[in-house]
């Protein structure tokens, strides 16, 4: 009896893994379907645009020349990588989003550490100091060259006594300087949460050890904060080479094209020029070379979650 009962029971088990796995699909099903509205909408607001975007990238299309739209294959994107303009519009943007990354983190991890130590009135500094991460880029765009770069009544002509006119001579680092004001704050916070996570019993060890501050910095504080700086020159990357309104609202993309970058390049074909095929096709470009980037990014990024992480 023994013998037979026990492929009865296997057959039982058998018969209900179905019905388990069917009820837990449904189950899952009906957790998921009140995000089903958000993501419509996204899919609407981003994904068809953008597929929009790529078919006019293929055509011939003017708004001065109605009814001139025809197809035109790989035309466009032949004259997007041949066209100095846009070749010195792409080493602007690397430029810019290099040069401010780089000295963001450098900043923010300076202010950083400062903020992770107790002192009188650190509640208020912190709030100083993340408040131009709060304010409208454009606001900031506007605040910098009536207030920082005006050659009259500007604080620059106020401390260095010239009438230099900032915004003409050095288009590119006045832009650089407001960036990285407005995103400073940012990198803070991230690193200042990276210190505040550190194990201060490890930081203790090492003080008894006899390690210096600079050798307990470099041998565990920096090795710690590796994710978080990871993390947030990615996430600088990617929103500083879509920065577009302090070109705008400072230089206009001048003198000439000194400060063009990207984003402002394709508005003044798409808004100015009124070329849609051309402007589409760059913009094309330009989402296909973030993406190689930003991918990149996360796969060193998750690469060294993993190391830290134990897994293999």
């Amino acid at each position: 009896m023994s013998t037979l009962s026990v492929p009865t029971k296997q057959t039982a088990a058998a018969h209900s893994r179905p019905a388990t796995e069917k009820k837990q699909t449904s189950s899952a099903f009906k957790r998921r379907l009140p995000l089903l509205p958000a993501l419509i909408f996204v899919l609407a607001v981003t994904q068809l645009p953008f597929l929009l975007t790529v078919f006019y990238s293929f055509q011939s299309y003017n708004l001065v020349r109605p009814g001139s739209q025809h197809f035109v294959g790989l035309d466009n994107y032949i004259d997007v990588f041949t066209d100095t303009t846009f070749l010195g519009a792409l080493l602007n943007t690397v430029v810019l989003t290099v040069v401010c990354v780089l000295f963001s983190l450098l900043i923010g991890l300076g202010l950083a550490i400062l903020l992770d130590r107790k002192f009188l009135g650190r509640g208020i500094v912190r709030t100083l100091l993340i408040t131009p991460f709060l304010i409208l880029p454009a606001a900031g765009a506007l605040l910098w060259k009536t207030t920082m770069f005006d050659p009259t009544y500007g604080l620059l002509h106020f401390v260095f006594g010239t009438d230099v006119d900032w915004l003409s001579k050095f288009p590119l680092a006045s832009v650089m300087a407001q960036v990285i004001w407005q995103w400073t704050p940012f990198m803070t916070l991230l690193i200042l949460a990276g210190l505040q996570s550190q194990s201060k019993e490890v930081l203790e060890a090492a003080s008894v050890d006899g390690a210096s501050r600079w050798r307990t910095f470099a041998s565990i504080t920096l090795p710690h904060l590796s994710r978080f700086l990871q993390l947030a020159t990615l996430l600088g990357a990617i929103y500083i080479v879509n920065s577009f309104d302090a070109i705008f609202l400072m230089t206009q993309g001048g003198p000439g094209t000194a400060s063009t970058n990207l984003p402002y390049y394709i508005y003044q074909r798409a808004f100015e020029g009124f070329d849609i095929g051309q402007s589409s096709a760059m913009g094309v470009v330009t989402v296909i070379l973030t993406m190689i980037v930003a991918t990149f990014a996360l796969r060193l990024m998750f690469r060294t979650f993993s190391v830290d992480g134990g897994v293999k």
